[in-house]
């Protein structure tokens, strides 16, 4: 017989993985810190494993990621039938968690958010490569990802593809790369790129067939902090093309090599609920995207 999950349990197991501690859970559940150790104990004994990681913060265990998942859902299942029923509550807004890449959000993504009345947002930035893991451990409710492979739980539906261009200043590009074959320029010459996850560059140079992008790496976190960085001349990028278009034309950037480029392939993930808020937002969403996206 399968044993049941209490709610007041699985709801304080969300409330420590969302506020980082068990203090802090207690405070926002009214009740003491023993109590909340008590319920995360209890459901662990009762699931039969450890889930969560006694760090600070504290982090779910790939089994609490089911469960804050689960929690979650519940959550934004109870605030949707609520408000089919017309008693949403004093006023609070409807909250749709959503991971999203920077470059995304910096070009396409925020007019999406526009087309949708009524709801509250609150962005998660990561990698695109990497906001499928959020949705796997239960931290948003649907992410811009690459991943084609749907979550468990969730449904995808792809978007487009973003594409990226290699480009550098003028004099930064004549002072590295001039006259000198490119792949081997390329694999010696500064380099920007977003963090230490971001590998689109070091991709690039192994399609032409060199190891990786140059040793001198410069990590700049921001989309547009990224776009000024290459266009000051600290190093070559890939570029998103929307972004480097205007500067191509005004002869502020050129093309490292005009017949090569990367395009991303995003998808949409969202939990596979009933929701109209998350119906809503995926619409908006995927209607910007086949605007913006090439396809």
């Amino acid at each position: 017989m399968t044993a049941e999950l209490p709610l007041e349990q699985v709801r304080t197991l969300l409330a420590v993985v969302d506020e980082g501690t068990f203090d802090g859970a207690a405070a926002v559940l009214h009740v003491t810190p023993s109590a909340v150790s008590q319920r995360v104990k209890a459901l662990e004994q009762r699931t039969g494993r450890v889930l969560l990681q006694r760090t600070k913060p504290v982090r779910p265990t790939e089994s609490g990621a089911v469960l804050v998942r689960y929690a979650r859902q519940l959550a934004r299942l109870e605030r949707d039938a609520w408000g089919e029923l017309g008693l949403s509550g004093a006023g609070e807004p409807t909250r749709v968690s959503v991971a999203v890449n920077a470059d995304s959000l910096a070009t396409w993504f925020l007019p999406a958010l526009t087309r949708v009345a009524g709801l509250c947002f609150e962005l998660h930035r990561e990698d695109e490569d990497h906001t499928a893991a959020l949705l796997r451990e239960g931290l948003v409710m649907a992410a811009v990802t690459t991943a084609a492979d749907p979550v468990p739980g969730c449904t995808v539906r792809p978007l487009g593809r973003m594409r990226y261009l290699p480009v550098g200043t003028p004099e930064f590009t004549a002072a590295h790369l001039g006259g000198r074959p490119l792949p081997e320029a390329l694999s010696g010459t500064p380099v920007v790129l977003f963090d230490r996850k971001d590998d689109f560059q070091d991709a690039f140079v192994r399609r032409l067939g060199r190891a990786s992008a140059g040793p001198l790496r410069h990590l700049v976190p921001t989309s547009e902090g990224f776009l000024d960085a290459v266009a000051a001349g600290l190093g070559w990028g890939m570029v998103p093309e929307v972004q480097a278009r205007p500067l191509l034309a005004e002869g502020r950037l050129v093309l490292l090599a005009p017949e090569e480029w990367m395009d991303a392939t995003l998808y949409w993930q969202q939990w596979k609920l009933d929701s109209p808020a998350l119906a809503a937002l995926a619409e908006a969403v995927t209607a910007t995207a086949a605007e913006a996206l090439r396809h």
